[in-house]
């Protein structure tokens, strides 16, 4: 298999949840910055032209982080970063739906009309205006979820799972793009310094 890789906390999530089941697939880099994934060539593997994707070893390919991370988990035949029953499974799933939908897509979406306005504004359609809206979404949501944290570990309570990573990758950019968390979020900041220790954080 091949992962082809950018820069960008989607395929981070990818690469750290591949570092913690121990995988190490050969990694194709792609220069987003130079609209490389908007190309042809790519759009033909990845029709969103979007990073990462994986290509499977029949020669199809696997789009979204999500799905890509779950293909992995079962490929080892299943493990707690998904969850080995279907109650641990729907958990984790149910954590990152919440995840994704109410804090990574309002904090990456707020950068792309705000600070990634020059980059995005002529691949996509941009809303400069909803940009700081955005963005108050996102903490509004870090904030619930620190309530929700409260005498957890972890997201799903003592398993770490791909909710962590997802939420990690996205909080470690939002910190380089202006969108730090409230230090009031006491437990999140806690999660976060626990996370940070792994070393799969640097894949």
């Amino acid at each position: 298999m091949k992962l082809y890789n950018s820069i960008g906390p989607n395929p981070h999530v990818v690469r750290m949840f591949m570092a913690e089941l121990g995988l190490d697939l050969e990694i194709i880099e792609m220069d987003l910055m130079a609209g490389e994934n908007r190309q042809e060539e790519h759009l033909k593997r990845n029709p969103s032209g979007q990073s990462p994707t994986l290509e499977l070893d029949d020669g199809s390919f696997l789009a979204e982080i999500t799905a890509i991370c779950e293909y992995l988990d079962d490929i080892q035949g299943g493990t707690d970063l998904i969850g080995k029953t279907p109650e641990a499974r729907a958990e984790t799933r149910m954590w990152t739906r919440r995840i994704d939908l109410q804090i990574l897509e309002p904090l990456t979406t707020g950068f792309r009309y705000s600070e990634g306005l020059e980059l995005f504004k002529t691949r996509m359609q941009t809303y400069p205006n909803a940009a700081d809206g955005l963005k108050a979404i996102a903490q509004e949501k870090i904030a619930w979820l620190n309530e929700q944290m409260e005498g957890k570990d972890f997201i799903c309570g003592s398993r770490f799972t791909l909710a962590d990573v997802m939420l990690f990758c996205f909080l470690q950019f939002g910190e380089t793009v202006g969108q730090t968390v409230n230090e009031e979020n006491s437990n999140l900041i806690s999660w976060y310094e626990r996370i940070k220790e792994r070393p799969s954080v640097l894949a």
